[in-house]
């Protein structure tokens, strides 16, 4: 898991700058507690410019520290990586608790989509919406 010292070594290895703006939003993100709007961490962190705070949440998870969750509702928000490697999400559409997948969309799918397609394909991003163990529990 990440902490302070840890995304400062990332930024400085990527030759970021370490502002004090962009370090008030680190710590904003590092307490929070599952997913967070952007709008969650400039009311955390009042004197940092909206500017900046998005292009620091960009930046972040382009670093694969925070990822990008889509939640049912069509809202975007963000939460802490426990991977940094590309990986998709469950969602709970009642709670909206989210759970990493290990899995990902086959290669050779993204390889005929783009042939049938003619795109290159340069990325993608997919989550997936259910009800968890705990909510479908609780609904029987």
């Amino acid at each position: 898991m990440y902490n302070l010292e840890s995304i400062v070594r990332r930024l400085e290895e990527q030759r970021h700058r370490i502002t004090p703006p962009r370090l008030a939003v680190a710590r904003a993100v590092l307490d929070r507690s599952g997913h967070f709007s952007v709008d969650d961490i400039l009311n955390q962190v009042p004197e940092v410019g909206r500017a900046t705070v998005f292009r620091t949440t960009k930046l972040l998870s382009e670093m694969g520290i925070l990822c990008r969750v889509l939640l049912e509702d069509g809202s975007l928000r963000y939460r802490l990586s426990h991977r940094q490697d590309h990986h998709h999400h469950l969602v709970c559409v009642s709670c909206t608790s989210v759970q990493e997948l290990d899995a990902c969309i086959d290669p050779e799918v993204l390889d005929d989509l783009a042939r049938s397609t003619g795109y290159q394909i340069e990325g993608h991003w997919l989550e997936f919406y259910g009800r968890c163990d705990t909510c479908r529990s609780s609904e029987a």
